[in-house]
């Protein structure tokens, strides 16, 4: 055989050798349902805006599943799968959810499957009003829209030191509106590894006084509120037995959810709560203390 073949020959066989390596580290898209479909915040709205971001980033794959009213239409994203989803087919839920009791044997699964680690979860901002009385969310979420009588509260005094306040006492939850800072507890965490340890968060609305049993939280970050006069919880973690969560209050609308914070917050939240690491990179245009930073997106209107 003619040198020249030869050679081509390996060249290709190398060739073929690199891309296989190069497929082999890429990692499989992350299996992403977000469930929406009753909702008092527009999720006819955040949820194509959502869904957009993630799947900008490449890192996901996502479907949609609404749990429409009799009568109700669909949002401005057509469903991709049916109420109630397949979870065997996904590595995350992420809940734009403020509604009506999911089915039983739904709600047992998505239990089953959070506990055995075989699926992780995530919720933003209103999605912490519901279930009020399935006791397995409320462990889930660590921490919702609750009545005082509902559970604990922690915030941070001014030495940063978190403070617990006990079932009963102070107010149940309540809300201020405006952009405000989000201060990093927890820096090495991956999911906000490498943000500044403080940086502005656009408009939205700053829940306080979350309440509810409080176990196995790790918070992330947390967030001045001028009614209460001290840093509430405004991202953190939940291990609910194998299963990763994620809880944020922010993300009220989407002038909200176009910060380019919120919009890095959610997409890393969603790769840890599935995988357990975080490969997506901060942005260049990241916010910082003095300044919030959004993207300029008509679509999101």
């Amino acid at each position: 055989m003619p040198q020249n073949a030869i050679r081509a020959g390996i060249a290709l066989v190398a060739a073929f050798v690199t891309l296989a390596t190069a497929l082999a580290d890429e990692p499989a898209p992350v299996r992403v349902v977000i469930i929406d479909g009753q909702h008092n915040h527009n999720w006819r709205v955040t949820t194509p805006y959502l869904k957009r971001f993630l799947e900008k980033s490449g890192r996901f794959r996502v479907d949609v599943s609404s749990n429409l009213r009799k009568g109700d239409k669909p949002g401005n994203v057509t469903p991709t799968v049916d109420f109630p989803p397949d979870l065997g087919k996904y590595d995350v839920v992420i809940s734009n959810y403020n509604g009506g009791s999911w089915p039983a044997e739904f709600r047992k699964e998505f239990e089953e499957r959070l506990t055995g680690g075989k699926i992780g979860f995530v919720l933003f901002h209103a999605a912490n009003n519901c279930f009020a009385d399935w006791p397995a969310f409320n462990r889930m979420v660590g921490m919702a829209w609750r009545g005082n009588k509902a559970g604990d509260r922690i915030y941070y005094d001014e030495m940063g030191k978190q403070v617990r306040v006990p079932k009963g006492e102070g107010s149940g939850t309540g809300e201020t509106y405006h952009p405000f800072v989000v201060n990093l507890r927890e820096p090495e965490h991956p999911i906000v590894k490498g943000m500044p340890k403080q940086w502005m968060h656009a408009r939205d609305q700053l829940m306080h006084n979350l309440r509810g049993p409080i176990e196995n939280v790790t918070v992330l970050a947390s967030s001045p509120c001028p009614k209460t006069k001290v840093d509430e919880p405004i991202l953190w973690t939940v291990a609910y037995e194998k299963g990763r969560v994620v809880h944020t209050p922010m993300g009220h609308d989407t002038a909200a959810m176009s910060c380019v914070g919120f919009i890095a917050t959610i997409q890393r939240s969603t790769e840890w709560a599935a995988t357990g690491r975080v490969t997506i990179p901060l942005p260049a245009d990241f916010p910082n203390a003095e300044k919030a930073n959004v993207v300029a997106d008509d679509k999101k209107k």
